[in-house]
């Protein structure tokens, strides 16, 4: 058997647009986002993977992670533990990581891969933090997953 013939036996790729879904409420202040894939309980290693949509004022607080992800800025300006952050502007953090203070007088457009973290094994959260139906107060927020 040949490489090509043993390729031909993997599964094609997963195609989705960002407009087969409609935006869900995510935890944060601000944002809504659409996880164009995410873990599931039959696939648990599949990334949330998608676009995270931050309004004008904006924010997350400092909070802790498992997984890793890498982010990549589209539109908008942000603040990000301290430092400004615009178009054209990717961020990878590894596992575990702390994801600092974040906040947007401008609003902007993320795109987001959060994945399972390659030391911790820690995994991406999907349910209850990308399709809430109703966010919870900030200081109610766990901040260490």
């Amino acid at each position: 058997m040949t490489a090509t013939q043993d390729v031909k036996k993997d599964p094609p790729p997963r195609i989705r647009h960002i407009d087969e879904m409609e935006w869900e409420t995510i935890r944060w202040p601000g944002e809504t986002g659409k996880m164009l894939f995410h873990p599931t309980p039959e696939e648990p290693t599949v990334p949330n993977a998608g676009l995270l949509r931050l309004d004008p004022g904006s924010h997350h607080p400092w909070h802790r992670h498992d997984f890793a992800q890498v982010w990549y800025i589209l539109e908008g300006e942000f603040t990000i533990g301290g430092k400004r952050c615009g178009p054209g502007t990717m961020l990878c953090h590894g596992d575990p990581h702390a994801e600092e203070e974040l906040r947007t007088e401008t609003g902007g457009l993320i795109v987001i891969v959060q994945y399972p973290g390659p030391s911790t094994g820690g995994r991406p959260i999907y349910d209850k933090r990308f399709n809430m139906s109703q966010r919870i107060e900030v200081a109610r927020e766990r901040t260490d997953v």
